[in-house]
């Protein structure tokens, strides 16, 4: 790979540019500040001291000027020179706080603006390599004082101030490559590890956990790829499962009904064992339609065309229904079916729909209880919904199994039950659709289905409160 083009070149290259970005501010901003400022706090020093050196030399009247200039040059921290204009651009020295002539000043721009202008005039001139400060005042009689300081050891301060900034600069943005590629390069190889987990996640392996300890973007990524691992693998088990008991589910009533037609031909049979083989040959028909109906009824909620119907629905009336279609199973497997109607409002959705959620929950409590065990079909209202429970006083549901029981192809391990473990799975979904839930409560002894739909506006408004249901685990 184009290393340029890795995340730990990029990553390096912005910090590299971070660091050239702010060593250009630095010499193109601050340090030209820095630059006016000191300028300037000299022309305001050599302000401030003129007027005061102007008097000085007022009130010296024939006494010798340049003891007096050097006297205010001292105080000032700068030279100090006299000068009389002879016109407006010839100056003629006078006197110089150096003891000097001043010739090297007849054409200071400065004292000349100021000899023209009558006023005062500072400023910044260039004499020969150096660069001076300079304030010129002018004088009764022509004269013109001038004040000169030069900001040779200033500047060189600040030019020395530049190149220190320039070399650490030149340090920081060779560490801050350094550093950033290597920074960036381990947090690629997180992400490259990410990118093979998801490549063999992709590939169906969900054998190897995807592991990051970081407590980053990448790392909560990472928990989220394991999560999503742990999920497909899963589905995969239950997929797999789905098929082996699909099959099996498949083969099984296939291979009697072949052996039981082959009978029927072959063999001369009285009609009693005709009949007994006929209804056996029925019930592995039934097996099968229920199979074929589960699967089409799963399809058609994943393809989101399964129908519900918004109605009234009077749940005391669908548990008896419940109960009326079951009470020949429940009596051939030693169960009693019993309804207890505390309740029965009207409630909101599809009463076939309830009927098939009913009818999942009550064959599933039929088939995972012992004989000799009951069955109780109860109604209840609760906090503007209603329910309709259906309780059995069975072994139970293992805690293990309990969060897993409405996943599609669950099946609980060593359960009684027969099918695809798809009952439950459309159960909870077809309730969603009808704007409902089904809950499970279990307690040691007692398992609890709940299926749990909105009361209709006409009970809610028509009738009193009935008698809440007794149950607390059913209670909010």
């Amino acid at each position: 790979m184009n290393p340029f083009r890795s995340v730990g070149g990029r990553l390096s290259i912005a910090l590299a540019l971070v660091v050239a970005a702010a060593l250009a501010l630095v010499d193109l901003i601050v340090v030209p500040s820095l630059e006016r400022n000191l300028i300037d706090s000299k022309l305001s020093e050599l302000h401030d001291s003129a007027p005061g050196i102007k008097h000085q030399v007022q009130d010296a009247a024939g006494a010798n000027l340049d003891l007096v200039l050097q006297d205010a040059a001292a105080g000032a921290n700068a030279r100090v020179s006299l000068f009389t204009a002879l016109d407006p651009d010839t100056l003629l020295p006078v006197a110089d706080s150096n003891g000097v002539s001043s010739t090297d000043l007849t054409d200071d721009p400065i004292a000349l603006r100021a000899a023209r202008s009558l006023s005062e005039v500072s400023g910044t001139v260039m004499r020969g390599e150096n660069r001076y400060a300079e304030a010129a005042l002018p004088l009764s009689a022509g004269s013109v004082l001038l004040l000169s300081a030069s900001l040779h050891d200033s500047l060189a301060n600040i030019h020395l101030v530049r190149r220190r900034l320039l070399i650490a600069g030149l340090i920081a943005l060779v560490a801050s490559l350094v550093v950033g590629y290597g920074a960036a390069s381990m947090f690629a190889r997180r992400l490259r590890r990410l990118e093979r987990a998801a490549e063999r996640i992709a590939d169906g392996d969900f054998t190897e956990p995807v592991a990051d300890r970081g407590r980053d973007e990448v790392g909560e990524l990472a928990r989220a790829f394991e999560r999503m691992r742990e999920r497909l693998a899963g589905l995969e088990h239950a997929r797999r499962e789905f098929i082996a008991n699909a099959s099996h589910e498949l083969r099984t009533p296939l291979f009697s009904l072949g052996g039981f037609l082959e009978l029927l031909e072959n063999e001369e049979l009285d009609p009693d064992t005709q009949r007994e083989f006929l209804e056996t040959m029925r019930e592995q028909i039934d097996r099968l339609t229920k199979l074929a109906t589960d699967l089409l009824d799963l399809s058609r909620v994943d393809a989101g065309r399964i129908h519900v119907e918004i109605e009234a629905v009077d749940l005391g009336v669908l548990a008896q229904t419940l109960a009326d279609e079951f009470r020949a199973v429940s009596l051939s497997g030693g169960h009693e079916l019993e309804v207890v109607d505390r309740a029965s409002p009207a409630v909101v959705g599809d009463e076939e729909r309830a009927l098939q959620i009913g009818r999942i929950l009550v064959e599933n409590a039929l088939v995972h209880t012992p004989p000799g065990t009951t069955v109780r079909l109860s109604t209840a209202r609760r906090n503007g919904t209603a329910l309709l429970t259906v309780e059995d006083d069975g072994p139970g549901i293992p805690a293990k199994d309990i969060p897993h029981v409405f996943e599609r192809f669950y099946r609980v391990e060593g359960s009684a039950a027969r099918g695809s473990g798809l009952g439950l799975a459309i159960a909870h979904e077809i309730a969603t659709l009808m704007g409902g839930s089904i809950e499970l409560h279990v307690t040691p002894g007692r398992t609890i289905f709940a299926l749990v739909l909105p009361v209709s506006r006409r009970d809610t408004y028509g009738t009193p409160e009935p008698e809440r249901f007794h149950v607390e685990s059913i209670q909010a």
